[in-house]
């Protein structure tokens, strides 16, 4: 009979490694105060070996983190969309050149392919952004491809900015919340096969009433964020 892993908790030694990494720039780190990337880790329940998708990794935040924890034996792919023009490179290609073992993808966020199964699928403050026309994407496909993508067990962890209950999402996004409600991610999400697993607080902040746009004043960097774990069945 073959042992389970033992529990990732916040204190993990390869999640302390990822958090040390030398090569994570300054600024990632003044933001983990904020962000508690070593609680996050831990609620994905990152193990070395991993498979994992990065969707929207914007600079690489999580996407470095990731690279560590899964180790030389694991591998993250960073889902990005196109380059908006040659001199306009996505953030993520700068980062990926660092760490052997990740694998960026420019197919945007819908359609794209790793090739093998994903232990999991990581989409940090862009699931809002998935319904702006522009973008041109069929969020419920989008969540079924997931699904899809993933083994079974596998885990779809969601952060995103908190809008008030019944919140409807304005097409412009100059002039968006950029926040979503919590309730409509889970019934989206659950409607493509997966069980609402846990909900983390670690990024909860009841100070915020939840009606500003989440870049205004004080409130940036500070929103109140739900994070969410689904599992695929099996």
């Amino acid at each position: 009979m073959m042992s389970q892993p033992a529990p990732v908790t916040a204190t993990s030694p390869h999640i302390l490694a990822a958090i040390a990494d030398p090569r994570r720039p300054q600024a990632d780190r003044d933001r983990d105060a904020l962000r508690h990337p070593a609680d996050m880790l831990a609620f994905t329940g990152v193990q070395p070996g991993w498979r994992i998708a990065d969707v929207g990794p914007g600079g690489g935040y999580y996407t470095r983190l990731f690279a560590v924890a899964v180790g030389d034996s694991g591998r993250v792919y960073a889902i990005d969309r196109p380059n908006a023009a040659p001199d306009r490179p996505r953030a993520i290609l700068a980062v990926a050149p660092q760490y052997p073992n990740v694998t960026v993808l420019q197919q945007g966020y819908q359609g794209w392919n790793t090739g093998e199964p994903l232990d999991a699928v990581f989409v940090s403050q862009i699931y809002h952004d998935w319904f702006y026309p522009q973008l041109n994407l069929d969020v419920p496909a989008l969540n079924r491809q997931i699904f899809d993508a993933l083994k079974p067990g596998g885990v779809y962890v969601i952060i995103d900015h908190a809008a008030q209950p019944g919140h409807t999402i304005d097409p412009n996004p100059q002039s968006d919340l950029h926040r979503i409600d919590q309730a409509q991610v889970i019934r989206e999400v659950t409607a493509a096969g997966f069980v609402l697993e846990e909900e983390s607080q670690v990024l909860r902040n009841p100070a915020d009433n939840r009606s500003l746009r989440v870049f205004e004043g004080d409130i940036r960097g500070h929103t109140d964020q739900f994070v969410l774990r689904f599992r695929k069945p099996g």
